[in-house]
């Protein structure tokens, strides 16, 4: 209706203050329930308006040129630019007061800002991906799971999921970049939480096949679409009607796991969700790499 996304968190505020005037000019009071109520709905209306402006200016580039914006510097400032202005956006409504941090409006701040630490990170791993860059070094499974269930637990309680880690052979260890291979579990985590149903249960576990380490991370996102398993990696292929988020980070874990010698593979749970499995060659022992 070209509204800025600003005038219309505005705009609720203003509506909010509307209301008690007139109650106060009418002598109608308000109750504190009933006051609670409306604070809640405009919370709600705000975290809606906000993510939708987020989603639609997503679209927008992609829709513009996407082949040529993932190559682009532009590209990277343009979606922490987007990823700011909602967080801001999510910010200047809590500073007023009219909404708390423990609502939608709050959530919204959070998520933003958790994508944000994402896309930074992400960014980080496409650079050493295009340089070649690479700095292996022997991670013990066990060590490195235990790192990434702390960011984990933190986004299943903000996003309301389950998360649980089936961490086995914890001792068995893999030469790696760890900060490719940590971008590449950390996409898999995300994409679970993004596309599971409200409520669900995301799996985090390992183990050991032969002389291979497997990583596996299961969702709940109630299945994949005949043929879509195959198309999934493929540059902003996306899942489900979710949109937010370009659709770029199984790409990256697949040439992630490429640049580190091991394999990514999705298994179909009809029904119920997905599982993605990474596979890396285990590193000889501490004795055998020893004089």
């Amino acid at each position: 209706m070209g509204f800025t996304v600003a005038q219309v968190v505005n705009d609720y505020g203003d509506s909010c203050q509307a209301i008690t005037e007139l109650a106060i000019e009418r002598n109608a009071p308000i109750s504190t329930e009933e006051f609670q109520a409306l604070n809640l709905c405009l919370d709600d209306a705000i975290a809606g308006a906000v993510s939708e402006y987020q989603r639609q200016r997503e679209i927008q580039v992609v829709a513009e040129d996407a082949e040529r914006a993932t190559r682009d510097l532009g590209f990277l400032a343009h979606e922490i630019r987007n990823l700011l202005s909602t967080a801001n956006l999510a910010y200047a409504a809590l500073r007023n007061g009219s909404v708390g941090i423990s609502g939608s409006t709050g959530t919204v701040l959070g998520r933003s800002l958790t994508r944000l630490g994402s896309l930074v990170d992400r960014s980080f791993a496409v650079v050493r991906l295009d340089a070649g860059i690479e700095s292996r070094e022997r991670i013990v499974i066990g060590e490195f799971i235990e790192e990434v269930e702390v960011a984990a637990m933190m986004e299943a309680k903000a996003r309301g999921h389950q998360l649980t880690v089936d961490n086995r052979n914890g001792r068995a260890a893999v030469m790696a970049d760890r900060q490719i291979l940590a971008s590449v579990v950390a996409n898999l985590i995300q994409n679970a939480f993004k596309y599971s149903h409200a409520g669900g249960h995301v799996t985090l576990r390992t183990s050991t096949m032969g002389k291979g380490v497997e990583i596996e991370v299961e969702d709940e996102c109630g299945g994949l679409p005949p043929g879509k398993a195959k198309k999934l990696f493929r540059p902003f292929e996306q899942r489900s009607r979710d949109r937010s988020g370009l659709g770029l980070g199984l790409s990256i874990c697949l040439r992630g796991m490429e640049t580190l010698g091991g394999s990514i593979q999705v298994r179909d749970l009809p029904g119920k969700g997905c599982v993605f499995s990474l596979t890396l060659p285990l590193a000889p022992s501490s004795s055998d790499s020893s004089p």
